[in-house]
């Protein structure tokens, strides 16, 4: 690609007057999209028919996201693999707060399973304007002593399950919505152990970077979102006191991330005022890196 400078010549095409009428309805039919799901964002006409589904929502981050989405307005379809029980309470939460919400089963590794959980949704509360991709699992050990069932889990639900869940969101999501994967910032801190997830989180700044291309035409947002330390048992379980002080020592702000704070960057891209970030890498992680 060559830069345009000053120096190089204007070159002038003339349009025919069917063809201007048809670029100026292309453009009013795409601005109406993104009208459209802005004022519903903005608590305007039928704000209620917003839906988000949300995948490993259960506890964590999934679960926080859930909760916030839900008191921005959205009904929010909840997902689990194995906890029914904390599923089922998240909705109990969302629905006490005036909320909308259900509750599906379903691993993201199995792409009928994300079919189905997609196909309730809808059933649900129609199309999904929001997706979020969540679900994850995390093994840790040096390469010298990772066990191939550990990585070969962590590839199918990580690499896998989200690629099922942004596949069926290409195919779904109204225009003018919003996907986000979850990423991680320890794509950038590159810890010993970790090397196995960090590549699953990876794929995720490629999957949103190359989809949000394919969507364009659509007018629906992409990004993927990598938090760093976060207070769950997803980073918590397995490292002793001093490995986590070690971590909040990197902080600048000196504490530990918590599930709200990742809730509250996810839907901030979600909301109106997010259109434009789009086929991001979006790092919320306190300044860790």
């Amino acid at each position: 690609m060559t830069e345009n400078t000053d120096q190089e010549p204007v070159r002038y095409t003339m349009m025919s007057r069917r063809s201007m009428l048809a670029a100026a309805a292309a453009v009013s039919a795409g601005a109406a999209g993104v009208a459209g799901f802005a004022a519903a964002q903005g608590g305007g006409p039928s704000s209620n028919s917003m839906s988000a589904v949300v995948t490993g929502s259960s506890r964590g981050i999934g679960a926080a996201t859930a909760r916030r989405l839900a008191r921005d307005g959205y009904a929010v379809t909840v997902n689990c693999v194995v906890r029914r029980d904390l599923a089922a309470g998240v909705v109990r939460e969302i629905e006490a707060a005036g909320g909308r919400a259900v509750w599906v089963q379903a691993d993201v590794s199995d792409p009928s399973a994300v079919r189905k959980l997609f196909d309730e949704h809808e059933r649900a509360f129609g199309r999904p304007d929001v997706v979020i991709a969540n679900a994850g699992i995390m093994r840790l050990a040096p390469f010298a002593a990772m066990t191939d069932d550990d990585f070969d889990h962590m590839f199918a639900v990580n690499a896998k399950g989200s690629f099922n869940t942004l596949r069926e969101a290409a195919r779904r999501v109204r225009d003018g919505g919003r996907i986000v994967t979850l990423s991680s910032s320890i794509t950038q801190l590159r810890s010993p152990t970790y090397g196995p997830y960090a590549a699953t989180k990876m794929a995720q700044d490629m999957y949103a970077s190359i989809l949000a291309k394919e969507l364009g035409d659509r007018r629906i947002s992409v990004n993927a979102m990598a938090p760093g330390v976060v207070n769950t048992p997803l980073f918590t379980d397995g490292k002793s006191p001093e490995q986590i002080a070690g971590f909040v020592e990197r902080t600048p702000h000196g504490r530990l991330g918590e599930p709200t704070d990742i809730a509250d960057a996810i839907a901030g891209l979600c909301s109106s005022d997010g259109a434009w970030v789009n086929g991001q890498t979006v790092f919320a992680n306190g300044g860790i890196v």
